[in-house]
């Protein structure tokens, strides 16, 4: 029988992060369940070749949404990573933090000991950050942080055409400022994707007290309201992984809530439905659901400079060879170098679209690109009302689960989203633009009306694969929350959950970074430790917030 002091399931952005910091001492063992095989090869280690993993089936569990109401009946993919180091081996490489205001907004919710003073000093631990702003970044945490190079002209006239168009700049958005536009960040190292698996795993795994196991996780083993272990699939047979103190779920805000689900921890009507015993009437597990949604504004460019002309074979085993060799050149970036945060109107305090962009017009899944070359910023609105649910489709753990997001339900979400592309038409009508900019490639130049653009909409928007907030976390006495502020699951003992599914509100940018500072800000509770001191350093608000939108 395998046995562990905590038993993490997920080797993901959190659960990697647990790991590390659980064992570091070498008091405690800890076992890692991941159903997923090893990250080695170069589709997921390019940076360049981030479309690739996300769409095999070797790397991602294949979820997708059910016919999505709003947008036409489409059923949009909804990949997450099944592979070591979870999503983080399978994303787009973007560093965000996210808006000092979002955490102080999980504090208001009943997320106490949350709130951007508190996990200041996770994303500070957690870091090493190349160029950062002195005194808000960390350097010497596990996690490598850089920029882009950023040698296309395109990326500065991007944030050339920001300031022209009268927004702020900003030379560090995960510093005091996000507001504004400047250069994005990567977790790209030596030129190599740096997920959790080479920034935490690995070096986790090196230690005499850190074990991971291959198999599938089927559901939490609780006896008297105890969580006493996991029990997994491995090679065909059923076993139980034993947690000597604490089963923590790291497995991502669509098999954490089904994982709970499994064990009877949830609504009790939907258990029932299924035939599961019910353990804790939690209605909140599922419910809560939310994501990013974005769109690809693209441009012509007048000028060959884009990554169009490297599409073809002979570039790209070119591109493939010098990564291979040298770990440098194309195939080093994820080639999201620029970026920007902007309010949309006055009386948002805080930025609430965020844009990427990229020297080429293709799609993320890198299967259609423009026949010319082009530019694109990928653009969305970050505080959509629209709420969705993860459900049970059977009691049998190898079904996939029900996942409905609920996209563009709220009518707020359809005037944000029509602002965010007069607004990119805006700034790519900048004179910073005029050398380079062509006919609009998508949507069109004649698709102007609001009927128009709500087509376009309900046509093109896409998840920018941000979910979040199945297993919420708030007080204890508030029946919407799943777990406490210290990632406690409400009614089981010994149960945890530590991942973005306890996210209350999604936060500002993409959601790798927040991922990880959960766990490491767990593993801190987990251990019973005084966390680490808060922050005195105040973010910086747009003092023309009230009057205008820049």
């Amino acid at each position: 029988m395998i046995e562990a002091d905590f038993v993490i399931v997920g080797s993901g952005s959190a659960g990697a992060a647990m790991a590390y910091r659980l064992s570091q001492d070498g008091r405690h063992s800890v076992c890692v369940v991941e159903y997923g095989g090893t990250d080695y090869g170069p589709f997921i280690q390019m940076p360049a070749a981030l479309s690739y993993p996300m769409n095999m089936r070797r790397y991602d569990w294949g979820y997708s949404t059910e016919p999505e109401p709003h947008l036409g009946g489409r059923v949009l993919a909804t990949p997450r990573g099944k592979v070591l180091g979870g999503s983080s081996s399978i994303n787009g490489m973007v560093y965000v933090r996210g808006h000092a205001r979002d955490f102080d907004h999980w504090a208001e919710e009943g997320a106490t000991g949350w709130s951007h003073a508190h996990v200041l000093p996770y994303f500070k631990r957690m870091e090493a950050a190349e160029g950062g702003e002195p005194g808000w970044r960390g350097t010497d945490g596990p996690l490598h942080v850089r920029r882009g190079p950023r040698a296309n002209p395109l990326y500065g006239a991007f944030i050339e055409a920001g300031r022209q168009a009268g927004f702020e700049v900003t030379d560090d958005y995960n510093g005091a400022k996000q507001e504004g536009f400047g250069p994005m960040e990567q977790t790209i190292h030596g030129g190599r994707r740096w997920s959790v698996a080479n920034a935490y795993l690995r070096p986790a795994l090196k230690r005499r007290n850190v074990s991971l196991v291959k198999g599938f996780a089927r559901r939490v083993v609780i006896e008297n309201q105890r969580a006493v272990g996991v029990e997994i699939e491995a090679r065909g047979s059923i076993q139980v992984v034993k947690a000597r103190r604490e089963v923590i779920l790291a497995a991502s805000s669509i098999n954490s809530p089904k994982l709970l689900l499994l064990s009877g921890i949830g609504p009790a009507a939907q258990l029932q439905e299924h035939g599961i015993a019910v353990v804790a009437d939690r209605p909140g597990v599922g419910r809560n659901l939310q994501d990013h949604m974005e769109l690809y504004i693209q441009q012509e460019s007048l000028q060959p400079i884009t990554l169009y002309s490297r599409l073809g074979l002979l570039s790209r085993a070119l591109i493939g060879a010098q990564w291979l060799f040298f770990k440098t050149g194309l195939g080093a970036s994820n080639h999201f170098e620029a970026a920007a945060f902007v309010r949309s109107a006055a009386g948002v305090d805080y930025p609430d679209i965020q844009y990427h962009f990229i020297p080429v017009a293709i799609r993320y899944d890198g299967k259609a690109a423009a026949d010319a070359h082009g530019f694109q910023a990928h653009v969305g609105p970050m505080r959509s009302k629209s709420r969705g649910e993860v459900r049970l489709r059977s009691a049998d753990p190898w079904d996939k689960p029900l996942i409905r997001f609920n996209y563009m339900s709220h009518p707020d979400d359809w005037a944000d989203f029509r602002h965010c592309i007069r607004l990119t038409r805006e700034i790519f009508g900048q004179p910073a633009f005029d050398p380079y900019r062509g006919r609009e490639i998508s949507p069109g130049a004649h698709v102007r009306s609001d009927a128009e653009l709500d087509d376009f909409i309900r046509a093109h928007a896409e998840s920018a694969y941000h979910p979040c907030g199945t297993c919420r976390m708030g007080r204890p006495d508030d029946s919407a929350s799943v777990v406490d502020p210290e990632c406690r699951v409400i009614g089981v003992e010994g149960l945890r959950v530590a991942d973005s599914s306890i996210f209350p509100r999604i936060t500002n940018g993409n959601l790798n970074a927040p991922s990880i500072m959960v766990g490491e800000k767990a593993a801190d509770h987990i251990l019973g430790r005084q966390p680490l001191d808060p922050s005195n350093l105040e973010p910086w608000i747009n003092p023309r917030w009230r009057e205008s939108d820049r």
